[in-house]
């Protein structure tokens, strides 16, 4: 059986696990991957994304804590106008051997210190895709500017009746 084709992290920094003890590793994406993230993640720019990192060996598992940071611009969701956007979080990861816990169709319990695991083959890990996927989650889906009110008021979603959760769906109703 053949593996379908996956492609290449857009922000990659593979480590070897055997090298990591009690590293610090910073990261900063250059300006092609922050093209390739842009595109990824649907955004207008990110101008800056940079990433510090505390790395522990725990038997085969590594330890990751530190804490990314992101300047970006994405669309608002109301009225598609530029919104600047700087995030800052922490993060904790744990990269686990790839099939060392359990099996795929295994029910399991997870407890606070397993919800970031990271499963790897082989003897490295990818911290790059790790931040990556820190962004993807940290992204506001629903951001809104300054021009967001202004917007809905001109598409009739700013009346009394009109403001609620579904005021989308009856600003559709009423023109039909």
């Amino acid at each position: 059986m053949t593996q379908p084709f996956v492609p290449p992290p857009e922000f990659s920094r593979p480590i070897d696990v055997r090298q990591i003890e009690g590293r610090t590793m910073t990261l900063e994406a250059d300006e092609a991957e922050r093209a390739a993230l842009t595109k990824r993640f649907g955004l207008v720019r990110i101008d800056r994304l940079e990433a510090e990192l505390l790395l522990a060996r725990e038997g085969d598992a590594v330890h990751a804590s530190g804490r990314f940071e992101a300047d970006l611009v994405q669309s608002c969701a109301v009225s598609a106008e530029d919104l600047p956007v700087r995030i800052a979080e922490p993060v904790e990861f744990r990269f686990v051997p790839e099939g060392a816990a359990h099996r795929p169709d295994e029910e399991i319990e997870l407890d606070a210190n397993e919800l970031d695991e990271i499963p790897y083959a082989g003897a490295t890990i990818d911290l790059g895709e790790a931040v990556a996927q820190s962004l993807g989650l940290a992204i506001d889906p629903f951001a809104t500017g300054p021009a967001a009110d202004e917007a809905r008021r001109i598409a009739g979603m700013l009346d009394e009746q009109g403001s609620g959760h579904f005021a989308a769906l009856a600003a559709l109703k009423k023109k039909d």
